[in-house]
C-alpha cells in the first residue's frame, strides 16, 4: 500500500476548490510552483510549524494514485526529510475524506479518524 499523503487548509481555501474545479493551490504553492504535501509521519510538524494558533483548519487526505501522471515527487525538505510535492492541479477526486483540523493549547493532534500508524 502506499503512503498517505495529506494536505493542510485553510477554510477559505477547502471552501475554493468548489469554484476552481480542483483543489485550490495555497499561496506558498503558488509561490514555489508546486503543492507542499505531507505524509502522515509529518502532518503535525508541518501543522505546527506553519500553522501554529490557526484554527478552521481542514485536514486532507490524497490519494497518490488520481494524481496527473508523473506530478508527485519526492523531494528533500525540512530536516533532510522527503516530502511529497505536486506538479500539477489536483483534481477534486484526489481528496479521499477530509477532517477538521485545530490547534489545542499544546499543538496540534491528528483527528481521530486519522490512524496514527502508517500502513507502509
Amino acid at each position: 500500500m502506499a503512503t498517505r499523503i495529506f494536505k493542510i487548509y485553510t477554510a477559505p481555501q477547502w471552501e475554493r476548490r468548489v469554484s476552481l474545479g480542483h483543489l485550490a493551490w495555497a499561496p506558498v504553492d503558488e509561490a514555489d510552483g508546486f503543492v507542499h504535501l505531507s505524509a502522515l509521519h509529518q502532518v503535525l510538524a508541518t501543522a505546527n510549524k506553519h500553522f501554529a494558533g490557526q484554527q478552521g483548519l481542514v485536514l486532507v487526505e490524497i490519494d497518490p494514485a488520481a494524481l496527473p501522471a508523473q506530478s508527485l515527487r519526492w523531494e528533500v525538505s525540512r530536516g533532510g526529510d522527503r516530502f511529497p510535492h505536486v506538479y500539477a492541479s489536483i483534481p477534486l477526486e484526489a481528496a479521499l475524506q477530509h477532517w477538521g483540523f485545530r490547534a489545542l493549547e499544546t499543538g496540534f493532534a491528528l483527528p481521530a479518524a486519522v490512524s496514527a500508524v502508517d500502513p507502509e
